[in-house]
């Protein structure tokens, strides 16, 4: 059975996805908001996080987010959840210029687009973690198969934006029944359904 590459994204509501970790994660552009997403931390939005880390069995990520990564989880606490299953899975980046990878389970993609498809043969579920640039390469491919959405009630007016290249047309339906959070996130599960289609909203006018 083929797998799946799913889409992990953690947005505001005009879709800046950079740096919500920490101050330090991504500063690029002068961004000023880094760790954003800290602000609306809760018990049941962060287990939900958890489960869909865990769900996964490949990772894979873009030049930069593989570098920010590559720095942090091989060194956080050894019983962290998330860094288990991390420094665990297999690991896919997608660079051109990588040499030796440093974070131990990790292969070097040279043509990410072109390689999804037998990571899918080898993988049950490969998720894509932030990875801006790539997702941009993904989604104009057409091999991404599920948007999993973290959507958080705060707008920052700069940033790197989900579909700051644009993108193809296309449509999705929703996957699982979305989750609201005490902080007011909340978690949306979107499936590729097909081709875009169009119609008349209200009722036809008689002629």
């Amino acid at each position: 059975m083929t797998g799946e590459l799913v889409v992990d994204l953690f947005l505001t509501l005009d879709q800046v996805m950079q740096a919500p970790g920490g101050p330090d994660e991504d500063p690029s552009g002068g961004f000023p908001f880094g760790g954003w997403q800290a602000a609306f931390q809760d018990a049941e939005g962060g287990a939900d996080i958890v489960a869909q880390v865990r769900s996964m069995d490949a990772l894979l990520l873009g030049r930069r987010t593989y570098d920010i990564f590559a720095g942090y989880w091989p060194k956080a606490p050894a019983d962290d959840p998330v860094a288990i299953h991390l420094n665990g899975v297999p690991k896919y980046v997608a660079s051109r210029t990588l040499g030796e990878p440093t974070w131990a389970g990790t292969t070097v993609l040279r043509e990410p687009a072109l390689e999804v498809a037998a990571l899918k043969e080898r993988h049950r579920e490969i998720h894509l973690i932030g990875s801006g640039d790539l997702l941009q390469t993904l989604l104009a491919a057409d091999v991404v198969d599920v948007l999993n959405l973290w959507l958080y009630p705060v707008t920052l007016g700069t940033g790197r934006r989900v579909f700051e290249g644009g993108a193809i047309p296309a449509s999705f339906t929703l996957d699982a029944a979305p989750a609201g959070y005490a902080s007011g996130a909340v978690h949306l599960r979107y499936r590729r359904a097909g081709d875009v289609v169009t119609g008349r909203m209200g009722p036809e006018i008689e002629r």
